[in-house]
């Protein structure tokens, strides 16, 4: 059923594309409302055009002058107030681009008429996304988000007010639950990487803080509200300590240590992850860090523990590495081995400087006094989060590097796109960043142009979109705005949204996003519920019993579920 708003104006110019609408007096009209009218067109018959109101105006017709509304608001002027849409065309059917006849009937769009003018009514599957400002749902294809026609979401705001971790979270939990996957929901899985804070190693704990009205509209979007049911995270090993115990403080249960063996971090070439800030990759050294690579991948020899021998001597830490890389360098009988014969001492020392400040961050993380545990790390947990709050950036970025990669690999050995794997990555415009190179930024160009045929999503999420990769950006099917700050909206990358929307992210509240979907021509205005899981640790109640182990070795060709979702504390805000 439809009701009338208006009839679309003389006095503005009617398109195909976009038209304006007289509000009726006992009617009105907002931002994001479905309109619908029809034509009658000789030979092919009614046409009917729907669209999204993306303008609204009110004004006094009769008045000349500015002064004239205290003479008009005081009865001694005529005047009449009108107001006006705009709205922008979504939909035509059949498809003949005419424009609407000015006069004819506008009617706001429900049930059906709805469905069809923002193409609900084709969606085979649907993900629930929240609801507008209506209070009707809003629904994603998921064909654009599985790999099917497209893949990717690339999610920005302003940190702390955008919600941009929390709606991740939102989108993959009803990804998951919502039915839109089917039986292949059950396979899927995603790797989170938790950056700021605890919140997200509670997704497997029910917020005790929601409402009958939250869990409502969780109903309403036809999914029952709750925590991720399986879910795992891997911490790091807290520092000093020499049994691999988890440096994390808000949970006990369902979390292990990750680490990587000195046999695997030479036999896997991951030396140049430890040099993955783009600022390393314009420097001569680099040169150096791959002559050592092969020069450790061809001499380290495996011993207990994931210690490693290197011409006979013992080595037991990663400061044991570095301390036999640099005597290496040093000498002037092993420096041409290992460091390249065209290489000169001023870059061999600037790569040694960098490889000694390296042992403060990576320590903990390179281990030769814990056992491997290499393929074991895969699980059987949906969902991984891989916690790297309590790490500096020269580790996090060595983590994150090292573990896209074996992710990558993996999928490409596997040789199918089934099961999918989901990687939620914040803060995307440190790890690819529009200017320079690193290996990380490699591998998620890979993962951008590539992944959508192996299967693997990614799901970024960054303050400032105009600062990432342009062909990241540009491979991401989905593309989800939060609030943003004016210098900021006004860039190319969000050319995307409308005039208006562009001034309305300047104001958006926590819960609010902007989503643009490939079949519409116009992103819609979202309000997500309220996540149903614990997102601090004052809001955790019940988890589901999970058995801890006291380390697992994140192998560089293990597999990791993959998830989404770079812990961003700063999103998590009540909203």
């Amino acid at each position: 059923m439809s009701d009338s708003v208006g009839r679309v104006l003389g006095t503005e110019d009617a398109t195909p594309l976009s038209f304006w609408v007289g509000v009726g007096p006992e009617a009105y009209a907002q931002l994001d409302d479905v309109l619908t009218t029809e034509r009658q067109v000789p030979g092919v018959g009614t046409v009917r055009i729907s669209g999204v109101v993306t303008a609204v105006r009110s004004r006094h017709e009769g008045a000349q002058f500015d002064s004239d509304v205290f003479d008009i608001a005081g009865g001694l002027l005529p005047a009449q107030v009108q107001e006006a849409a705009e709205v922008t065309v979504t939909r035509v059917e059949p498809e003949v681009f005419v424009p609407p006849r000015p006069g004819a009937e506008v009617q706001r769009a429900t049930g059906e008429d709805r469905d069809r003018a923002l193409y609900f009514d084709g969606m085979a599957r649907q993900v629930p996304l929240g609801f507008s400002r209506d209070g009707q749902p809003v629904f994603l294809n998921p064909d654009f988000l599985d790999g099917t026609r497209g893949a990717h979401v690339s999610i920005s705001g302003i940190s702390g007010v955008a919600t941009k971790t929390s709606f991740a979270t939102w989108m993959l939990y009803s990804l998951l639950h919502s039915g839109a996957l089917g039986a292949e929901a059950a396979n899927t899985k995603a790797l989170i990487f938790n950056v700021k804070g605890e919140d997200l190693l509670l997704l497997d704990h029910d917020n005790t803080k929601i409402d009958e009205t939250v869990r409502d509209s969780y109903r309403r979007l036809g999914m029952e509200p709750g925590a991720f049911k399986s879910v795992e995270v891997l911490a790091p090993p807290r520092e000093g300590d020499s049994n691999g115990v988890p440096d994390v403080a808000c949970r006990s249960t369902g979390v292990d240590a990750f680490y990587w063996t000195l046999a695997e971090f030479c036999q896997l070439n991951l030396l140049p992850f430890v040099f993955a800030d783009g600022d390393d990759d314009r420097q001569q050294y680099t040169m150096v860090v791959h002559q050592v690579a092969a020069r450790l991948r061809k001499e380290a020899r495996p011993k207990d523990n994931g210690a490693i021998s290197v011409d006979g001597r013992l080595l037991t830490s990663y400061r044991d590495l570095v301390d036999l890389v640099c005597e290496r360098l040093a000498d002037d009988e092993t420096r041409t081995e290992w460091a390249g014969s065209a290489i000169g001492l001023g870059t061999v020392n600037a790569f040694i400087r960098r490889l000694i400040a390296s042992g403060r961050d990576i320590g903990r993380l390179i281990r030769g006094d814990l056992p491997p545990r290499g393929a074991a790390l895969s699980s059987d947990a949906q969902v991984t989060v891989v916690d790297l709050h309590n790490l500096p950036d020269r580790a996090q970025r060595f983590v994150v590097g090292v573990v896209l990669r074996s992710e990558f690999e993996r999928k490409e050995k596997a040789g199918t796109a089934r099961p999918l794997q989901f990687v939620v990555l914040d803060e995307l415009n440190k790890y690819a960043p529009r200017e320079g190179t690193s290996p990380i930024k490699d591998i998620l160009l890979d993962i951008a142009e590539r992944g959508r045929s192996l299967g693997v999503i990614l799901i970024g999420a960054q303050q400032t979109a105009s600062e990432v990769e342009r062909r990241i950006a540009s491979n991401s099917a989905i593309r989800v705005v939060g609030r943003l700050d004016a210098a900021e909206a006004t860039r190319p990358e969000y050319g995307f949204l409308t005039q208006a929307q562009r001034m309305r992210v300047l104001m958006a509240k926590p819960g609010t996003m902007f989503v643009a979907q490939p079949e519409l021509p116009v992103p819609l205005v979202v309000n997500f519920p309220f996540p149903a899981w614990a997102t601090r640790p004052a809001e955790a109640g019940s988890a589901p019993a999970a058995a801890s182990r006291s380390g697992r070795a994140l192998s560089a060709t293990a597999k990791v579920d993959p998830f989404d979702l770079a812990g961003d504390d700063e999103d998590d805000i009540p909203f």
